[in-house]
């Protein structure tokens, strides 16, 4: 271990603070900390957690250490002024009073960091006519109003990016490091309609090469791709869907299509005129996109484009069973997730309950039918009391109707206390790792104002039986595996697992 002199931050250094280390790692061996920073690797910053594992797939790798001190507080305002009750103790940036090397062969450092990205998430640099943060309503963390388009997050979490932020340094960096699979939002094919649909702005569009869709998916022919169109009535469908579908299965890096409805809330102020689809608009897209998935079937042994769910239930057609989504690669973005819950059927269920219990099933409108008609068999349970309810989204709007969406001021509206002994939420409406819905409302406060149990729901139809009739713990899935989780300053271990798996493949 190498001692230096302590060091000022530099714009070209991205401190990245170490959450913890690993025991008998040659970090901890080194004299490594929690809350000490990684400065350097192999003499260069690094910007994140996938830069930082390429350098050490490369061989030897020197690390540089920094141990912050934080400098004494600084008070404001003046004493004795009209400004001395707005005094604050506030604290000074830290200065890095030493740093020290330490180098590994061959060997992981041990080292795990409080955040992925080390520089910042990348910001978008278009203003879609159909981008959900425009419609956000007032009052949340400021994390959720950030419009994130970052491809490090594509490949790590599988959040969809646009490209059109992308440098030439960043196209050669992930061919480099072989970023692959992304996860591309395209929307059309078509360029012109395409720039009048995301209006980006030309400031922020570093390459101008970038925003030519066409041009970045044949750039990045090694890179594997899975895509979506968000769907606009009378603008990108149509004829317009056919050009798209046609032109993404023509390339060879481009696995599947996912074809999602646009998605709207009550907050549109000064935002352009759009709406959703009618049930024949969504039944008519379906019929074309059934058109093309018999075609890629029968020539290449895959359907590659994939409505959301919610297109089928806008259409009021049943979902496709589940060979048809082949595996489910796009679960993230709803195309299959109803399929999915259905997968595992009811355990054996009991035909008495040793005391009679009231349950209530809080959804989204969207999808209470279904879960309505799943649940039917539990109501043949003596002392099972059992209701499917649809609550209206008083946050985002009526025409806001999936159930991922819902906060607790929603269920505050459409639950009264004590009505009922257990109250299920559905999963997707907590962020990941917490009980904690998007409006901050927490399940432990709902308990208290319903005077009532409420869990979450279950990833499965199954698991939700076990939660109905035994009050099992919920391992269902929850909103914050992609972007939402690092603007929230957390690390999720579903990215380091994948890191682990695919953050090395650089060297193949």
């Amino acid at each position: 271990m190498t001692v230096t002199a302590a060091v000022e931050l530099q714009d070209t250094l991205y401190p990245a603070p170490i959450k913890s280390v690993e025991a008998g790692s040659a970090a901890e061996r080194s004299g490594v900390q929690p809350g000490d920073v990684l400065l350097r690797v192999n003499g260069q910053p690094v910007t994140d957690v996938l830069a930082y594992r390429h350098a050490l797939s490369q061989g030897p790798a020197t690390l540089e250490i920094a141990r912050p001190r934080l400098a004494p507080q600084v008070m404001t305002g003046v004493p004795g002024t009209a400004q001395d009750h707005h005094r604050l103790l506030l604290p000074a940036p830290p200065s890095l009073d030493e740093t020290f090397t330490f180098t590994v062969e061959w060997e992981d450092p041990g080292l795990e960091f409080e955040e992925v990205l080390f520089d910042g998430i990348r910001k978008c640099a278009n203003k879609c006519d159909f981008c959900y943060v425009h419609q956000m309503p007032r009052g949340f963390r400021k994390s959720l109003y950030i419009m994130d388009d970052d491809f490090r997050l594509s490949f790590l979490y599988g959040s969809f990016v646009t490209l059109t932020n992308l440098t030439e340094t960043d196209i050669q960096r992930i061919q480099d490091e072989n970023l692959s699979p992304l996860y591309v939002s395209v929307h059309t094919a078509n360029q012109d309609l395409r720039q009048d649909m995301m209006k980006w702005w030309r400031l922020k569009v570093k390459d101008p090469q970038a925003v030519q869709i066409r041009n970045m998916i044949e750039r990045l022919e090694d890179i594997d791709l899975y895509t979506q169109i968000v769907l606009v009535p009378e603008r990108n469908d149509r004829e317009h869907l056919d050009e798209t579908v046609e032109y993404l299965s023509s390339r060879p890096n481009v696995l599947s299509a996912a074809v999602v409805p646009i998605g709207l809330t009550s907050h549109r102020t000064n935002l352009p005129d759009v709406r959703t689809f009618t049930r024949e608009e969504a039944q008519d897209t379906l019929r074309r996109l059934n058109v093309w998935r018999r075609q890629f079937l029968a020539e290449r042994g895959t359907r590659f484009v994939f409505p959301s769910d919610e297109l089928y239930l806008l259409a009021g057609e049943p979902l496709p069973p589940e060979e048809e989504y082949e595996g489910f690669p796009m679960l993230e973005n709803g195309v299959g997730m109803i399929r999915d819950f259905l997968t595992e059927g009811l355990p054996e269920l009991p035909a008495a309950l040793p005391e009679p219990k009231t349950v209530i099933l809080g959804t989204g409108s969207l999808f209470a039918d279904s879960l309505d008609r799943a649940v039917e068999p539990l109501r043949a349970i003596q002392g099972l009391t059992l209701e499917v309810r649809a609550v209206e989204n008083k946050t985002f709007g009526k025409v806001t109707t999936v159930a991922g969406l819902l906060t607790g001021r929603c269920f505050r509206h459409a639950v009264r206390p004590g009505e009922a002994d257990l109250l299920i939420v559905p999963p997707t409406t907590l962020r990941y790792g917490t009980e904690l819905m998007l409006d901050d409302t927490s399940l432990d406060e709902l308990r208290r104002e319903f005077r009532m149990d409420v869990r979450a729901g279950g990833a499965t139809l199954g698991e939700l039986a076990r939660v109905i009739l035994s009050g099992a713990q919920s391992s269902g899935h929850q909103w914050g595996m992609s972007a939402h989780a690092v603007k929230d300053g957390g690390e999720d271990e579903p990215a380091e697992a994948r890191i682990a798996e695919q953050g090395m493949r650089g060297q193949a």
